[in-house]
């Protein structure tokens, strides 16, 4: 590990540096959109393939099971998120993102092949269940890994920017599942794509993975071996004496969690079964929303090295608590397409000023030696009991008639992403990257004095 990147403030910018550096959030930021285009065509192709799971007469009722399982899927995060967080902080990062892809490639390979219930029964859902809990262990290790990567390989005064590329390439994951789906619904029926059409992009995923595999073998390792050998490298231990800045971690990510898959994954099942939008018109919008959100996560992620994190945490909560209810109420009222791009859009741009620096804002309260546990632990809680569950929550409260509750309660975590993101300390005075190091402090802790004799 002598030729890790170093991610000290007084590394030299020279030209050969900054390049080591640019082809390493290139190589992570490829194997990162591979690993949420396996995980998103779950959701995206959820319309096709519930009823060969989940025989019923009612559709919202076999979307709600479909979705269930989604969020089964999440609940594995936590566990993904301590297991591969603790392999990045103890064997390094490049070790830990290998082996989440891969272990993604199984699952989006299992989904392809998996029998339905006409030919099983009920061990169908059950298998599915099964790949969806690897696919879930896999991405709870993906996400807080590949921040710490990306946040740690990028220089200082443009880490926001660099950093963005984590969620240009999550949602690119996203857009890559929407446009396998125009496109298999282009050349394909609808009873073609529910006989065996759903398989295809599982199929893709899992080839895909396996580039992925290759393209981060070759990444250079950001941690040094010195931290990798400390004692309390990725240990809970370590972690808990940080658990100050863990705690407004996962406030602030359980608001932007669930406002993020209510504006993206919910939203093309909100479009059909709300508004009444058809089915193939709601996925056009959907891809069209997600083009234009990938595409601006860079200035949001450079205006927060301009105005800092907290301002961009303050800007997502704030403006984020006074629209939902508002912005929803409109969409679901709205059968134009132009008019449900628009106000769509709306919502992705207020939420871009937290997803453009989601992974940074966390990595920045940590340090190295549980940085990687840190970010992707709390993040996979936060995620797992609010933007795992969204689906299910807005589905359910569809059923019981009352579909505006689940705007509300959307507000109200936005409302304490808010509180979580005005108790945070600046970054750029107490982070971990490039501040002083003092976040404990700057949260309230006072270190205990030693007596001196």
């Amino acid at each position: 590990m002598t030729d890790a990147i170093s991610i000290a403030p007084t590394q030299p910018d020279d030209p050969e540096d900054r390049r080591r550096r640019i082809l390493a959030i290139v190589g992570s930021s490829s194997g990162n959109l591979v690993e949420w285009y396996d995980f998103y065509c779950y959701a995206f192709f959820a319309l096709y393939f519930a009823p060969v799971f989940f025989p019923a007469s009612d559709g919202t009722s076999q979307l709600l099971k479909s979705a269930a399982v989604f969020a089964v899927g999440f609940f594995m995060r936590p566990i993904g998120g301590w297991l591969f967080g603790r392999l990045a902080d103890r064997l390094g990062r490049r070790t830990s993102m290998m082996i989440s892809v891969l272990m993604m490639c199984g699952g989006s390979l299992a989904i392809a092949v998996l029998p339905t219930y006409a030919t099983v029964g009920a061990a169908a859902p059950v298998l599915l269940l099964i790949a969806r809990m690897i696919q879930g262990l896999s991405v709870g290790g993906e996400y807080g890994t590949s921040a710490t990567y990306m946040s740690e390989v990028a220089t200082k005064g443009s880490r926001g920017f660099y950093a963005s590329f984590q969620y240009v390439t999550l949602i690119g994951g996203q857009l890559l599942a929407s446009l396998v789906l125009i496109i298999l619904q282009t050349f394909m029926t609808k009873q073609e794509l529910m006989d065996y059409g759903w398989r295809i992009p599982f199929v893709i995923g899992a080839l895909a993975a396996l580039v992925a595999l290759f393209l981060r073998s070759s990444l250079t390792e950001t941690a040094t071996k010195k931290d990798l050998e400390s004692k309390e490298s990725g240990t809970f231990s370590a972690l808990f004496k940080h658990w100050r800045a863990f705690a407004v971690v996962v406030a602030y990510t359980a608001g932007g969690s669930l406002s993020f898959y209510t504006f993206t994954t919910y939203m093309q099942k909100y479009l059909v079964n709300s508004a009444h939008i058809e089915t193939v018109t709601a996925s056009r919008i959907m891809t069209a929303c997600l083009l234009v959100y990938m595409l601006i996560q860079p200035i949001f992620g450079w205006l927060s090295d301009i105005i800092g994190r907290k301002a961009n945490m303050l800007l997502y909560s704030g403006l984020g608590t006074l629209m939902v209810v508002p912005l929803m109420t409109a969409i679901g009222t709205t059968t134009d397409p132009y008019a449900s791009f628009g106000l769509i859009m709306i919502g992705m741009a207020v939420i871009s000023f937290y997803t453009g620096i989601s992974g940074i804002v966390k990595a920045e309260l940590f340090p190295t030696h549980v940085r990687a546990l840190g970010v992707g632990l709390s993040y996979a809680v936060a995620n797992s009991l609010f933007g795992g569950t969204a689906e299910a929550v807005a589905l359910f409260l569809k059923e019981q008639g009352m579909e505006s509750s689940f705007f509300w309660y959307v507000t109200i975590m936005l409302g304490i992403g808010f509180v979580a993101s005005m108790i945070m300390p600046n970054p750029k005075k107490h982070g971990y990257l490039d501040g002083d190091g003092t976040v404990e402090e700057a949260l309230g802790h006072k270190p205990a004095k030693v007596a001196v004799a």
